[in-house]
């Protein structure tokens, strides 16, 4: 775990993590739950950052079953998802606390939304500079490189960091 940057808290058996153990990732994502065999086993969850989670029944470091739930509260339905459709495009906030009077535009879920800095992309999990393809998390750690692929999507679909507008004169 040296090498990687990850740490563990727990039991050993024959050399191998076993037993109630927490496993904390480099970027700060905890895993809290039963291992075997140096794996993710039976009943544990995954503490996000952003302070979503994902409850999950585990064998052998795969997912048998798992609900993930966003950091509002919110939980994903992998069937019948009718959330920010194309049937209702309010944000999971506006449906619990009701829409901004006309006008006044929410942009992002989070309200008011994150700063982005300038030039960056706000790509979700992180800000995203486009001349270094590296996404950052939100305390500037850094999350990956952009492959080509990423680096598009970021560019086409998510909010840019921009000058504030000049204040207009009356």
């Amino acid at each position: 775990m040296q090498y990687t940057g990850s740490q563990y808290f727990g039991e050993y058996i024959n050399g191998r993590m076993e037993g109630s153990a927490e496993y904390i990732l480099p970027t700060d994502t905890r895993y809290i739950g039963e291992m075997k065999d140096g794996m993710f086993h039976g009943e544990g969850t995954l503490f996000f950052p952003s302070g979503s989670r994902f409850d999950a029944i585990w064998k052998k470091g795969l997912v048998v079953k798992g609900k993930y739930t966003f950091n509002d509260g919110l939980q994903y339905e992998d069937k019948h998802w009718h959330y920010c459709d194309s049937y209702d495009r309010r944000f999971y906030t506006e449906i619990c606390y009701g829409l901004k009077p006309s006008g006044i535009s929410q942009l992002t879920n989070m309200d008011p939304p994150r700063r982005i800095p300038l030039g960056y992309y706000d790509c979700g999990d992180g800000f995203y500079n486009p001349t270094t393809r590296v996404i950052k998390d939100y305390r500037n750690r850094f999350l990956r490189n952009a492959d080509d692929d990423e680096h598009e999507w970021i560019v086409r679909t998510c909010r840019k960091g921009w000058l504030p507008m000049p204040k207009q004169k009356s």
